[in-house]
């Protein structure tokens, strides 16, 4: 029976180990409001082929992604959890996108320019990355797809891309409308700058405690000598306390202003808070084999291939290549 849900799809690239900052800001809010749609999550092994050339960690990486959404919470039930790359739609879908938007409009993506200024490879997949992500979405009539503002203009490029083939093959796509996340949270990594792996300054998400500990303890501070207020505004470890120590921050809030709290302690406060949130997390990650996981991935991507064969029928079909 047909579900008379909504549907939402999100994806994740599996380029890297997820961190905290990714937790907070992507798994959580998703967490929070699948369940309420009729849902897809996708590893985008396809979109980490852009910076990522190394087949082992891919793999690897791709099982990893898969393993810590349903740590954190996921149910496969609930949900198709499924493999870019295990629907070649994606990309067949990408090419006839690529074939009706200019250069000139792919050059306005702020996700290549950021790339680019940052030094890394302008290489042709991260310059069509926007019609291959737009595939993604409408590929399964996606109503709905959660972001944090500063992804919205992705939803905007998949919309464009909707609105070009409907313009020139008739109505086939759906234009997917954004859902903010106001409550999904951008991290600052240990140097001040957003957490990213990009800037190797990451606090691992299922990392060990010593791993966790290490990562903590090099948050960047000031000079501010001990028995001094501390600038609640401006401290690194004082911006992750707003998100991992809720239940302690009127505390520690005060203890700033009043100069009765040292970096250090700080620091320990803040590893035995991610621990407290993390550890019954790890605990289950670790329990899940990666055969266990293979076989979920499987099972998501066929579901996944279903809805998507049937929409490349009729896109087939309009664009006249059905002979």
């Amino acid at each position: 029976m047909l579900s008379s849900k909504k549907r939402l799809l999100t994806g994740i690239q599996s380029s890297g180990v997820l961190h905290v900052g990714n937790y907070m800001g992507a798994l959580k809010p998703f967490l929070e409001l699948y369940e309420d749609y009729d849902s897809l999550l996708m590893i985008a092994d396809y979109h980490a082929l852009t910076s990522l050339k190394n087949p082992k960690e891919l793999a690897r990486n791709t099982l990893d992604v898969a393993k810590d959404y349903i740590a954190v919470g996921l149910d496969p039930k609930k949900a198709i959890l499924f493999k870019q790359s295990d629907v070649p739609e994606h990309t067949e879908l990408a090419w006839i996108f690529n074939c009706l938007v200019t250069v000139p409009f792919l050059m306005q993506s702020h996700a290549y320019k950021d790339k680019v200024a940052k030094g890394l490879e302008a290489n042709a997949g991260l310059f069509t990355y926007p019609m291959l992500m737009a595939s993604d979405i409408l590929l399964y009539d996606t109503a709905v797809v959660p972001v944090g503002e500063d992804q919205r203009q992705h939803i905007e490029y998949a919309r464009e891309a909707a609105s070009k083939f409907n313009t020139a093959f008739g109505q086939t796509f759906i234009e997917p409308k954004e859902r903010i996340l106001e409550s999904s949270a951008t991290l600052p990594g240990t140097d001040g700058k957003k957490m990213s792996k990009s800037y190797n300054n990451t606090i691992p998400l299922f990392g060990t405690d010593d791993e966790v500990r290490a990562a903590v303890m090099k948050i960047v501070t000031d000079s501010t000598p001990a028995g001094t207020p501390l600038n609640t505004e401006t401290d690194v470890t004082f911006a992750l306390h707003t998100q991992f120590s809720q239940n302690d921050i009127a505390d520690l809030t005060n203890r700033y202003r009043e100069g009765n709290i040292g970096y250090k302690e700080s620091k320990d406060i803040l590893v035995q808070n991610i621990l407290s949130l993390i550890t019954p997390m790890r605990e289950k990650r670790e329990a899940l084999s990666d055969d266990e996981v293979r076989n979920i991935i499987k099972e998501g991507g066929e579901r996944a291939r279903v809805i998507a064969s049937a929409k490349m029928i009729e896109v087939r079909k309009n664009i006249g290549v059905t002979v």
